[in-house]
């Protein structure tokens, strides 16, 4: 399954000016494709800071998305941050300046910095969109604006597709320490399940609530059934 980082870039979100949409919208949709989110990073308009965690994005995952910074203003620099994460140069793509001059949009150094991106760089077509998505590598670079990168993110969702994963819950009014023993020991007989516990108060009779999730059927209902046997079980709605 495709692993994902996703460096989310803008001093106006560090700074509380403006709420993060995209991380939260991300989190939730490659969920659902089946791509598994291995980290999720806000950093600075700083080239360096861009530089440094989409590098080390990429060295990790199969996949980095970026949002933010790719505008003609003086603090986007998101392409000029990935081209130092590489190590590569920096050129106006000429697909890209075609677009500029097809919008009527006047050659100026500021509309520029939109088209000029990383050496090596392609565009990957969006199918009814205007705007390609730009992709650097594993690097899939796309508006930090939350209206226009869902848009380009669901024309090219199909690249982060994997095998999706199954959950189960279950909810218990025991406390998490005497159910440790329980989890730890289901978890080592069932390693392809992911076990967590997450204490929950005033919400109902329960006071933790178990989550199990695999990609084996057949593992998530054997650990499934041995917990409904070792825990002390409550309806959630009760």
């Amino acid at each position: 399954m495709p692993t994902v980082g996703v460096v989310i870039i803008g001093d106006e979100i560090l700074s509380g000016k403006f709420a993060d949409e995209n991380g939260p919208y991300l989190i939730e949709r490659l969920r659902e494709l089946g791509a598994d989110l291995c980290r999720l990073a806000i950093v600075t308009d700083a080239l360096d800071d861009i530089a440094g965690e989409v590098r080390r994005c990429s060295e990790s995952y199969d996949r980095v998305i970026t949002t933010g910074g790719v505008g003609p203003t003086h603090d986007d620099r998101t392409f000029e941050g990935i081209a130092r994460a590489f190590g590569v140069g920096m050129h106006p793509h000429p697909e890209l300046v075609a677009l500029l001059d097809g919008f009527g949009i006047e050659r100026t150094p500021a509309s520029m910095r939109m088209a000029t991106v990383p050496e090596g760089s392609e565009l990957v077509p969006t199918p009814g969109g205007s705007y390609p998505v730009l992709r650097m590598r594993d690097v899939y670079v796309f508006p930090g604006v939350p209206k226009l990168m869902k848009q380009k993110f669901e024309a090219v969702a199909e690249h982060f597709a994997g095998e999706r994963v199954r959950t189960a819950r279950l909810y218990t009014r025991q406390r998490e320490t005497a159910i440790a023993a329980a989890l730890g020991e289901v978890q080592a007989a069932e390693p392809t399940v992911a076990i967590g516990s997450y204490p929950r108060f005033g919400e109902g009779s329960y006071r933790v609530i178990v989550t199990l999730e695999s990609r084996d059927d057949d593992a998530l209902e054997r650990a499934v059934q041995e917990l409904r046997g070792r825990l002390e079980l409550v309806e959630p709605g009760l």
